[in-house]
């Protein structure tokens, strides 16, 4: 079981086109179980999900992002938010995207992040009260293409770590 995690993160990849495949609610449940479970600075967990699958609010949603305008192509989408008064919100609410985008990808179902910041009309839309922000829009379905698992253009290792101090080859 170790290698599961390791070959997720090694073959998941954005995806952007969806099938009309609806994603079914067990999987839906476990990657929101996935963000609700992700390890947060002193365990304050200040992040909020809102599954959505409305077709008429994820127009709207594809409408509101401006790197996501294909979020409407997908089944659900799932608004993160974070409470704008704690220091470690954004990084604790990353955290739990990439749990949700790993487990996701653990049952083939694809993702992107979409949005970054500057969300408030998603806020707005979601209902979401004025203590939270809006950190991203992700997403999720299944990949209307095949597509290549593991094959990614990365930069070799020794270009992007070091060992114990900059410049010193790793490994």
């Amino acid at each position: 079981m170790g290698r599961e995690v390791f070959d997720a993160v090694r073959t998941v990849l954005a995806v952007r086109e969806y099938g009309p495949r609806a994603v079914p609610p067990a999987v839906v449940e476990r990657i929101v179980e996935a963000g609700r479970l992700t390890a947060s600075s002193m365990n304050r967990q200040p992040w909020h999900f809102v599954v959505v699958s409305d077709r008429e609010r994820l127009r709207r949603l594809a409408q509101l992002v401006s790197s996501g305008r294909y979020i409407d192509q997908a089944p659900l989408a799932i608004v993160v938010a974070h409470e704008r008064d704690s220091r470690f919100g954004v990084s604790d609410a990353s955290r739990a995207i990439q749990s949700m985008v790993l487990a996701a990808w653990s049952d083939g179902v694809g993702s992107n992040w979409t949005g970054f910041g500057g969300l408030e009309a998603v806020r707005r839309e979601m209902g979401l009260p004025d203590r939270y922000a809006v950190l991203a829009v992700v997403p999720f379905g299944y990949p209307r293409h095949p597509i290549g698992r593991g094959r990614k253009a990365r930069k070799p290792i020794g270009e992007v770590a070091s060992a114990e101090r900059f410049g010193t080859p790793f490994p």
